[in-house]
């Protein structure tokens, strides 16, 4: 039963994987910042591969990049976006590879 369990767990992140990323992409597209940033080029704004890299093994990376997202400091003013907004897509763009 606990094995049963677990590989339905394991299912369940398997699958909801994708679909976050998937997600995160479509916020991404919907609060415009594709319209600066691209996963794999600089634009106006650097590629998120490139702040992924900057950023790789910096546990505070996150919580630095929300708060310059909330105050507009090193971007060009706020994301209008909502604190799990925030969350999610700074994530995506930490995840970037």
């Amino acid at each position: 039963m606990k094995s049963m369990a677990l590989v339905m767990v394991a299912a369940g992140v398997f699958i909801a994987g994708p679909a976050a990323a998937q997600s995160a992409a479509d916020l991404a597209k919907s609060k415009n910042c594709m319209g600066c940033h691209d996963m794999e080029k600089k634009k106006m704004g650097p590629a998120f591969k490139d702040i992924a890299a900057k950023y790789k093994g910096n546990k505070e990376a996150e919580a630095k990049l929300i708060a310059a997202l909330q105050t507009g400091q090193g971007h060009p003013g706020k994301a209008a976006a909502t604190d799990a907004e925030l969350k999610t897509l700074v994530q995506y763009v930490l995840s970037a590879k």
